[in-house]
């Protein structure tokens, strides 16, 4: 006899609306959906609760701060650190998850080459042990400005869990440091002097001059050889987004300007903003508003980027602010995604898909998970 589960008097979210109702999961399946109440046996009463798809996220930096809780300090049980980035991930309505990890940087910090192999190993090893309760993935994202962004790179296309690259150029005064007085602000906590900062940004235009250009065709080239889905990061020009085209890149993530956001839809890139983006009202460094990207109709997706539950206050708020459908805003988290990262198995409430699955109260304006499951079994 097959493993049953029935979730009724829901509010459920699939891909084109929303309605009061019953989803039946089978063998981690779901098998069906009606907009119909259910007096079977042992079905579970959601009490009118949110049933949402599992969110899928394909860009968290959450997982570097556990590896590196304060500066300089690489915490010693990488298991440890895996595993209490799961439990954020999970408790935020998260089933999928992209860990987004940084190969190469564009200040010569250490730090984070060592978080690079001990996090993917730790990653690794704790999935196939079952430590974790998310799936995750890993998102390689390259910062082409660095010297030696190949070399750190090529070890890790071929890994198993790598699904999604990404090009990336930080390199103040451009992109997202367009404004260098907003790359000093972030950078504050540094104290440097004005000839320090001075020799900082020196070196790193040095860099993209040298490196920039040929290390994105080489990682372009790399992934493409492998069908590996490609991200442009921070585009913030018409030159930007064409390169990024020729490039064959699906996805545009947290485009800096109007004009680029445009155009990466108008050629077929999926866009994404940062969730922290949509509940802060606006950018940490001073570019586009995701909700104004929202009103305009240019917004297919988000991203928590370092806030792993600014997804869910983001699907709220894009209804209240943004004037989206409820079941529009959910597949910003959800089936756009799936889409945009080729994963055809999850993504909506449809019949046949994997039933990962967040049931979500809320309470005081405040999405609240109290119960997910993920192909069919609680996972928190």
């Amino acid at each position: 006899m097959s493993a049953e589960l029935i979730l009724t008097n829901a509010r459920v979210v699939t891909r084109d609306a929303d309605f009061t109702g019953t989803v039946v999961v089978r063998d981690g399946l779901i098998a069906e959906v009606a907009d119909t109440p259910s007096a079977a046996p042992g079905a579970v009463d959601l009490g009118g609760d949110l049933l949402l798809p599992g969110l899928i996220e394909m860009h968290t930096d959450n997982m570097e701060k556990h590896f590196e809780p304060r500066p300089g300090v690489l915490w010693p049980n990488a298991l440890a650190a895996a595993a209490a980035h799961d439990t954020q991930v999970i408790g935020a309505g998260i089933t999928t998850v992209y860990d987004a990890v940084s190969v190469g940087e564009y200040r010569g910090r250490g730090m984070r080459r060592e978080i690079l192999n001990q996090s993917l190993a730790a990653v690794q090893h704790a999935q196939t042990s079952g430590m974790l309760r998310a799936n995750h993935l890993f998102h390689l994202r390259c910062e082409v400005s660095d010297p030696c962004v190949v070399e750190l790179f090529e070890p890790f296309v071929d890994h198993p869990l790598t699904k999604l690259v990404s090009v990336m150029d930080h390199t103040p005064g451009q992109r997202q440091w367009s404004d260098i007085s907003k790359f000093v602000q972030y950078y504050k906590g540094e104290s440097w002097t004005p000839e320090q900062l001075e020799g900082i940004l020196a070196q790193c235009r040095e860099d993209q001059d040298k490196y920039s250009n040929k290390h994105r065709r080489e990682i372009v080239a790399l992934s493409r050889q492998r069908n590996l889905p490609l991200a442009s990061h921070d585009d913030a020009t018409e030159a930007h987004v064409l390169e990024s085209l020729a490039d064959g890149c699906v996805i545009s993530e947290f485009p800096i300007t109007f004009e680029a956001a445009e155009l990466a839809r108008k050629h077929g890139q999926g866009t994404i903003m940062g969730g922290p983006n949509v509940v802060r009202g606006g950018s940490h460094s001073g570019n586009i508003s995701a909700l104004d990207l929202a009103k305009r109709g240019l917004l297919n997706g988000l991203s928590s980027d370092y806030v792993p539950y600014s997804l869910l206050q983001s699907v709220i708020l894009l209804t209240e602010k943004a004037g989206m459908a409820l079941h529009d805003a959910v597949a910003c988290v959800s089936a756009n995604i799936a889409a945009m990262v080729g994963l055809t198995d999850r993504g909506s409430i449809t019949p046949g898909l994997r039933a990962d699955l967040v049931r979500v109260t809320v309470q005081d304006n405040t999405p609240l998970v109290r119960r997910v499951w993920r192909d069919g079994a609680v996972v928190y």
